[in-house]
């Protein structure tokens, strides 16, 4: 059986934690400062420490899941118990390049995963480094399956990837809530306003992952001349809700490249 590690049981990585423990597939240990915040995940089997020397000794697979600004330390710490083992990174804007300079012996994996991997509905992006095998993809794959869907991109669109969908859910979270405001203004009651508009996002998002409709398709099947959808969106665009949102992205792509020029240097 595999031994998974985690070095860094914050949110991403607590999360991985969980959802690998789960499966019963693999042994997981798991790093963390403030070890008292996930005990919960020792009910799963997970093995917890204060060490992160520990967790990079012990593991066949690690990944690694701290602020992007603390990857240099940690690497620094652990890189000589990582001969040949496979090293899978999730903190934002750390290049390939910049994790094999800190682990020379790793094999590096850089992966943009989201916060819905919490609920096995992530969307994890990944670039392979130059000592990845196909069988460490295949690993790989295999791994970040269990916690939604995977994807291999050049590593040159990280940064956008993390504009989009590694920060997505935030934006997402603020659209839900604004149409639950909205059903509020017109008088739904409280849960009904929120329950009916997570869902309505989260059947469309799988009717277009499930029929490989376009979104403009949906839209038409459910716009009648003169009726009250074509009315809400004649507001919705009339506020610019497709240049925000555009906005939006390109401003966050700008700061992951920005934070990604700084802490590559060297």
């Amino acid at each position: 059986m595999l031994t998974i590690g985690v070095i860094g049981a914050g949110q991403i990585g607590s999360a991985i934690a969980k959802v690998l423990a789960e499966t019963g597939k693999y042994k997981i240990i798991a790093s963390r400062r403030k070890i008292e915040k996930v005990r919960d995940l020792e009910k799963l089997g997970v093995k917890l420490t204060r060490m992160n020397r520990e967790v990079a000794k012990e593991s066949d697979v690690i990944f690694i899941s701290v602020k992007p600004y603390k990857v240099p330390e940690i690497l620094n710490e652990v890189s000589d118990l990582l001969r040949n083992k496979l090293l899978i990174s999730v903190a934002a804007a750390i290049s390939i390049s910049k994790l094999q300079k800190l682990a020379p012996e790793a094999k590096i994996v850089r992966a943009m995963p989201n916060i819905a991997l919490k609920v096995k509905t992530g969307f994890i992006a990944y670039s392979r480094g130059p000592k990845i095998t196909e069988e460490d993809i295949n690993l790989v794959r295999e791994l970040f399956s269990e916690m939604g869907y995977c994807m291999e991109v050049d590593e040159s669109l990280m940064d956008a990837v993390t504009a989009l969908s590694g920060s997505g859910p935030a934006y997402v979270a603020i659209m839900i809530e604004a149409m639950a405001h909205a059903g509020l203004k017109v008088g739904l009651p409280r849960d009904l306003a929120y329950i009916s508009s997570a869902y309505t996002i989260y059947g469309t998002a799988k009717m277009i992952l499930d029929t490989e409709l376009h979104p403009a398709m949906i839209k038409e099947m459910v716009l009648t001349p003169g009726g009250t959808t074509i009315e809400g969106i004649f507001y919705l665009e009339e506020g610019g809700i497709r240049t925000a949102m555009m906005k939006a992205v390109e401003a966050a792509t700008r700061r992951a490249r920005e934070i990604a020029e700084k802490l590559n240097q060297s």
